[in-house]
């Protein structure tokens, strides 16, 4: 009688260990789906912070537009006329100009005019044709043009410069174009040069050179 009633409890209890191995089963199926979720999210998140850093670094490096710079660089001349008198100079010069462009598109500027003086008095100009600065390139080229004192007649300033050997010029001029980016974005950049330097009669050259 009593093996009988452990044959009847012995099914029940194996019933017993099998819903409970189903559910540890269970369990441990949703604790892998719950850890899968969490490192996709994990993923997720870190993608989402990188792809922002990538999005900050290109607007702060290649999207961002900055002034390019306008510089004179050296000069030699064809003619150096000055009397013994020091009271003019006549100098048929070769400048050569630079333009730095430090963005990552072509810098593209129109037509322009740059003028030379001493003191307030002009003494030459000369013509910028339009052109392009390629991205991260520096543009030189070289413009031709007569550096006179004219407008100096009686200047007894320019005679003691010229018994010194020293004329102090100036240059000022103004670019104006756009910078474009990727060739879609377009944004407009005006360039001002102002420049000061010096003509050395004794060597016939031009020398200290400073440009803002």
């Amino acid at each position: 009688m009593a093996d009988k009633e452990q044959e009847a409890y012995h099914p029940a209890a194996a019933n017993g260990y099998t819903r409970s191995g189903e559910e540890g089963t269970t369990f441990d199926a949703k604790e892998l789906r719950r850890q899968k979720h969490k490192k996709w999210l994990l993923y997720g998140v870190a993608f989402v912070v990188f792809q922002t850093g990538i999005i900050l670094l290109f607007s702060m490096t290649v999207m961002k537009v900055r002034n390019p710079k306008f510089r004179v660089r050296s000069a030699t001349f064809d003619t150096f006329d000055i009397p013994t008198t020091n009271t003019s100079f006549n100098l048929k010069t070769n400048i050569e100009l630079g333009i730095k462009n430090t963005n990552f598109g072509p810098y593209k500027y129109d037509n322009s005019t740059m003028y030379f003086y001493y003191g307030e008095a002009e003494v030459g100009s000369v013509v910028i044709p339009k052109s392009k600065a390629q991205f991260r390139r520096t543009k030189k080229f070289t413009v031709t043009l007569d550096l006179a004192s004219t407008n100096l007649v009686g200047n007894t300033q320019l005679t003691n410069d010229l018994s010194k050997g020293i004329v102090p010029l100036s240059s000022r001029s103004k670019l104006t174009g756009k910078v474009e980016l990727m060739l879609i974005f377009k944004k407009k950049k005006a360039v001002d040069m102002i420049c000061t330097m010096e003509v050395n009669t004794a060597t016939q050259s031009l020398q200290n050179i400073s440009c803002k």
